[in-house]
């Protein structure tokens, strides 16, 4: 299966507008599935590359984007966020509904994209890899929207199935959660680990 998204992969403007409703109730779903909460703030979604080919639709729609270049631009900004084959990555969102609440809490969670771990089974924790692209973190708050990659060491990729425990957790010093992710979330990201 290819990974990466091509322009041809893509619908335009007035294509897309015919399936756009459609499209957004499969890919709500399919996000249902790999979508998890940590605590009652913190929210890990699992990009593939439907969520990101419908995150890029949703841009190019929004910024009337339609000429080649800027096409390959948002291509180019969002292709790093599919999973690689050895890998999880996932959108962070912190969230908070109250703004003045939000900005108590961020500077509280200030490094949390930092602290974020899976455990697979008995193995030891492993944490994300926070905002490659870009720093998002001050000294005196952190962002509401982080993006992790968790790499997977070869042999626990290729050997990972639903039966095992997958755990995800938080060890910030004024967040600390964990959560044991459910059997179908387990399915829906164990297939990002299919091109080991």
């Amino acid at each position: 299966m290819k990974k990466k998204l091509v322009i041809q992969d893509l619908f335009s403007l007035e294509d897309y507008s015919k399936i756009r409703e459609s499209l957004r109730r499969e890919i709500l779903a399919h996000k249902s599935s790999r979508s998890i909460d940590i605590g009652n703030h913190v929210r890990l979604l699992f990009e593939d590359r439907r969520t990101i080919q419908y995150q890029i639709q949703e841009m190019l729609r929004v910024e009337k984007i339609f000429e080649e270049q800027g096409i390959q631009d948002e291509l180019d900004t969002y292709n790093p966020l599919i999973p690689d084959g050895s890998n999880w990555k996932a959108t962070m969102l912190i969230e908070f509904p109250e703004q003045e609440k939000r900005q108590k809490a961020l500077a509280l969670m200030v490094g949390i994209e930092d602290l974020v771990w899976v455990k697979i089974g008995d193995a030891a924790k492993l944490f994300a890899i926070a905002d490659e692209d870009l720093d998002r973190s001050t000294s005196e708050k952190t962002s509401s929207v982080h993006f992790l990659r968790f790499e997977l060491p070869s042999e626990q990729a290729k050997n990972l199935d639903a039966s095992m425990p997958i755990i995800f957790g938080i060890d910030h010093n004024n967040y600390q959660y964990q959560t044991n992710i459910c059997v179908t979330t387990k399915e829906s990201i164990i297939k990002d680990l299919d091109q080991i």
